[in-house]
């Protein structure tokens, strides 16, 4: 089980960083182009490491939810989440692919 739990805080970190690469470089191209598709791609990223950020919050420092996530949680629970960590991290890593090219 810990070795779940420890995949999907991974996942979630490189998320993070991933998605912080992205805002960069999607707001300094805003700030210069001033497009609509650059400003709907950086909203989008901002929400996602939102999403993201408060994942890694509830998964390593919220005291309460983080002991229930390592002991309550069942492990199909766990696949399930883990899978979609790892999905959007390999999405994210695509993106950020295309977008430093």
């Amino acid at each position: 089980m810990s070795t779940l739990v420890t995949a999907a805080q991974v996942a979630v970190g490189i998320n993070v960083l991933l998605l912080l690469g992205l805002c960069w470089v999607w707001g300094r191209n805003y700030l210069q182009l001033g497009s609509k598709h650059t400003l709907g791609m950086l909203v989008f990223a901002l929400l996602l490491l939102a999403e993201n950020a408060f994942s890694l919050y509830y998964y390593l420092v919220d005291p309460k939810l983080s002991a229930w996530f390592s002991t309550s949680v069942p492990p199909e629970a766990w696949y399930a989440m883990l899978l979609f960590h790892v999905l959007e991290t390999v999405a994210l890593a695509f993106l950020a692919w295309v977008t430093f090219d």
